[in-house]
């Protein structure tokens, strides 16, 4: 009989943190933009009460609020006003800060995340060479924010929307530089439709064996959703009611379903995709039916020359998955890949319970057999990422 997780002080490994957040320090743009565009650079104002940054001299917004709850009690949460970035925690853009939050949450090494940015790239600018150079501004501060950590700072390059040529340009800069993933909010084309001239750039992902991450909050069709909170309510039941279709995987049903049946894998069998923030529990009823509709469908649409596999076999192969709270997820687990799935803390965010992130781990995994944890815990993100400066075990276990 296999040994049973029942408490965080057995674990014996380093814990990884498959989604952590940054959020941007005020100066990261006005600092790092050629000066031509400094008057149009990302910035953050002080507006009612709270403070919000502001894009391209207010074409979009995005509050502070929400991305920088860690420590304060739900009581005191709210979109403006309720931090500040003189009152939030350094943790969330000074290196030496966060690893000491990281070491009060029990948690080794995070994979990092914007946190002004979720949407996407396109909320920088429309304008094809500002919103590039705010992408290559932000993916330089990410690398030396994580240059002092000792490699326990995961950094993952942002991908512009702004066509092929500048995607392909920035993951080749990201892989001579040293992140370890890649995150679109869009295909490579710029769109949200695929195109056959996409290939090159999966061929270059494949090739370097990088992820490739699709973060709850972008590649969405909805008018507006590239434009950060401009015209959003944040109050009511209705905002409870979309973020809990986010993270019941809401957002990222129809985006999956896009790129799963988009004949990409096909052509590049090896391709790597991340689904972060979006939990897991939904993954066995899609695949279910997305093998049903297959099935029944393939011969009178002409897909079955398209694609030969099931849609179960390519997600199983290509696609992982990061979760937080997630004890349906976990009795679910064996409809999934178990070396595919990974936990994390959304620290400094809404999801995250920093600094109690052991209590978190004790709810979600008590009772499962002890090695299937280390996957979730430790050996899934480790292997995705090639993260072999951590170690396999902690110091005198």
């Amino acid at each position: 009989m296999s040994e049973i997780f029942r408490d965080f002080a057995a674990l014996d490994y380093p814990v990884i943190d498959a989604d952590a957040h940054v959020n941007e320090p005020p100066d990261l743009w006005l600092e790092r933009l050629p000066k031509k565009y400094r008057e149009r650079a990302p910035r953050v104002e002080k507006r009612d009460g709270g403070e919000l940054w502001v894009f391209d001299n207010g074409k979009a917004y995005w509050p502070v609020g929400l991305t920088a709850v860690a420590g304060l009690s739900v009581f005191d949460w709210k979109p403006l006003g309720a931090v500040t970035y003189e009152t939030m925690r350094a943790g969330s853009y000074d290196t030496k800060a966060r690893l000491a939050d990281m070491d009060a949450d029990g948690i080794y090494a995070q994979v990092l995340y914007p946190s002004v940015t979720l949407s996407g790239a396109k909320i920088y600018s429309d304008e094809r060479e500002l919103q590039n150079a705010c992408v290559r501004a932000y993916n330089e501060w990410l690398l030396d924010f994580c240059k002092e950590s000792g490699g326990r700072l995961i950094p993952q390059a942002l991908i512009p929307t702004t066509g092929l040529d500048d995607a392909i340009a920035e993951l080749e800069w990201a892989l001579a530089n040293g992140h370890r993933g890649a995150v679109i909010s869009s295909f490579p084309n710029g769109g949200l439709d695929p195109r056959p001239e996409d290939d090159r750039f999966w061929a270059a992902a494949t090739a370097a064996k990088l992820p490739i991450i699709i973060h709850i909050g972008s590649f969405l069709r909805q008018e507006g959703a590239m434009k950060g909170s401009k015209g959003r309510d944040w109050t009511g039941l209705r905002f409870i009611g979309n973020a809990a279709h986010t993270k019941a995987g809401g957002q990222t049903l129809p985006v999956v379903c896009d790129v799963l049946f988009s004949g990409i894998f096909q052509r590049h069998p090896a391709l790597k995709i991340v689904l972060v923030e979006a939990n897991i529990g939904w993954i066995p009823t899609l695949l279910e039916q997305a093998d049903d509709m297959y099935s029944r469908y393939r011969w009178y649409t002409g897909a079955v020359h398209e694609q030969t596999e099931l849609p179960s076999q390519i997600f199983f192969r290509n696609f992982y998955a990061t979760f937080m709270v997630d004890t349906v997820g976990m009795d679910l687990r064996y409809r999934m890949n178990l070396d595919h799935i990974m936990w994390s803390t959304d620290y400094p965010h809404s999801g995250s319970d920093w600094p109690n992130s052991k209590l978190v781990i004790e709810r979600n995994f008590r009772g499962l057999p002890a090695a299937e944890v280390k996957k979730m815990l430790h050996d899934n993100c480790r292997d995705l990422y090639g993260l072999r400066d951590i170690p396999d075990r902690l110091r005198g276990r």
